[in-house]
């Protein structure tokens, strides 16, 4: 695979990148996942999605992890899991970086042994979202989270 080209999202690409990170991902994922600790002006930002972000996502019943906070959420046990006002990943500033776009929505991809990670670009904070293997062909959760993304955390450009 040549890293030296920057692709649009492409869905036949990214699944192929998704079956690969997948396959290190555990079926167990757990429900206890670490609390950001974003400033105010994010934590608002977050505040808002977390009253917007939809009561199921691919199918998955909204289950939000422990510790209950404003600045997480989960679908599905741990199948689909949201942080808002993570740190910005050192991966934006490679310029080889994987990014996907999903209905009006950028993300950075990061291959990770517990599953892909993705984190929103150009955003005045930082939404990262976690799937489970079972989502290794389908980019149905970012697509579903991005009406809510859009809504309230504003682009940064």
């Amino acid at each position: 695979m040549t890293s030296s080209r920057r692709r649009p999202f492409c869905l036949s690409a990214a699944a192929v990148v998704l079956v690969a990170a997948a396959g290190c991902s555990s079926t167990d994922a757990a429900a206890t996942i670490a609390v950001p600790s974003p400033p105010p002006e994010e934590a608002s930002l977050c505040s808002a999605l977390h009253r917007e972000l939809p009561k199921s996502v691919a199918g998955q019943d909204r289950e939000d992890p422990e510790p209950a906070s404003e600045l997480t959420a989960g679908w599905g046990d741990a199948a689909i899991v949201l942080r808002c006002g993570v740190p910005r990943p050192e991966k934006m500033s490679d310029p080889q970086s994987k990014s996907v776009e999903a209905d009006g929505v950028n993300w950075l991809l990061e291959e990770d042994p517990e599953g892909p990670r993705f984190t929103t670009t150009y955003r005045k904070t930082y939404v990262e979202v976690t799937l489970g293997k079972q989502y290794a062909h389908d980019a149905t959760p970012l697509a579903e989270l991005a009406d809510a993304v859009k809504k309230t955390v504003p682009a940064s450009l």
